[in-house]
């Protein structure tokens, strides 16, 4: 049976991310839900690693033949001591929407100087694979908060990730400059190569 990839996220917009970037490994990739795969994920690791692993764990204990891939991202603020950092998804509340997090993230940095308005989005990505082994990779793009939200393009905390050397934030970015440029495209660049490098012949 050939191998698929399963991603443990339900988030579409991260999966045609995911798609775009790992598309030419000749795998099928679908998320869990596509899946079946039903868990009850409760992140409870203290770094972005650990996060990612839970939730690939999780999802590869229910689908055993597949390589379960998941990511576990978000933003560090330097201001605010790295925060909202590994709680970004549930900064505010889950079920707060971006437009809401993104205000309070712009009002809390009210007045602070562009020099100490460096941020980064860092992403960790895990593979856990049939044999149970697992690995894990992590990649950053540094910026800053912009003092306002702009942009249509991105999702989540985009709007107010400001890009200096390309005048832009994440959001003002065409997907294909975002996914060249973004912590979760190089991490998934990343894991795309160790999968070429762990399975070998068997993507080629």
């Amino acid at each position: 049976m050939k191998k698929r990839i399963i991603f443990a996220t339900g988030n579409e917009n991260k999966m045609k991310e995911i798609r775009m970037i790992l598309q030419d490994l000749g795998m099928e990739i679908l998320s869990m839900k596509e899946a079946g795969a039903d868990a009850d994920i409760v992140e409870d690791g203290f770094s972005f690693e650990e996060n990612a692993e839970i939730k690939a764990r999780a999802v590869a204990r229910i689908l055993t033949n597949d390589i379960v891939l998941a990511d576990d991202s978000g933003l560090e603020i330097d201001y605010l001591d790295k925060a909202p950092g590994i709680y970004s998804a549930r900064f505010a509340g889950e079920d707060t929407s971006y437009d809401i997090k993104n205000r309070i993230l712009l009002d809390r940095l009210e007045g602070v100087p562009d020099e100490e308005r460096t941020a980064r989005f860092v992403c960790a990505v895990a593979a856990v694979f049939p044999d149970g082994t697992v690995s894990t990779v992590r990649k950053t793009i540094e910026g800053s908060i912009a003092h306002e939200s702009a942009g249509e393009n991105g999702f989540g905390y985009d709007p107010i990730f400001y890009v200096p050397e390309y005048g832009c934030t994440t959001a003002e970015m065409p997907p294909e400059q975002k996914n060249e440029l973004s912590h979760r495209g190089k991490a998934l660049r990343a894991m795309k190569e160790l999968l070429k490098e762990k399975i070998g012949e068997e993507l080629l």
